[in-house]
């Protein structure tokens, strides 16, 4: 079984490029259910890279060799909580990052990151 959620709509969930792999934002959807499990900012953050992990390690790669994220929340008040999580999962040096508020995302999700990782 695959360990990551397919994707929604008419794109890939990851491509690899020259040694790079593009993984297109990650929601905090269980790929066993199909569904967001949690209200919770900082579990839906775990959900979100727990995703994540499961490209990566499909690609033979680690939360090490991710070289930028961009990191999408409906709510900038919640950037704080996903700092916590998020260094659960990446140690220095980091990746680089942007975090953005949006209005809305896929599904009603509370977060959505994105990553790309180097193969090297």
């Amino acid at each position: 079984m695959q360990k990551y959620p397919k994707a929604i709509g008419p794109y890939s969930v990851y491509r690899v490029v020259n040694g790079f792999l593009f993984a297109s934002g990650q929601i905090p959807i269980n790929p066993e259910s199909g569904n967001i499990e949690s209200s919770d900012i900082k579990e839906q953050t775990k959900q979100s890279l727990k995703n994540i992990e499961a490209i990566l390690k499909e690609n033979n790669l680690s939360f090490a060799d991710v070289v930028k994220t961009t990191v999408f929340l409906t709510d900038i008040n919640d950037f704080a909580s996903v700092n916590e999580v998020y260094a659960e999962f990446f140690k220095e040096p980091y990746p680089a990052r942007s975090a953005i508020a949006v209005k809305d995302l896929p599904k009603n999700a509370l977060v959505e990151i994105e990553i790309i990782a180097f193969k090297g």
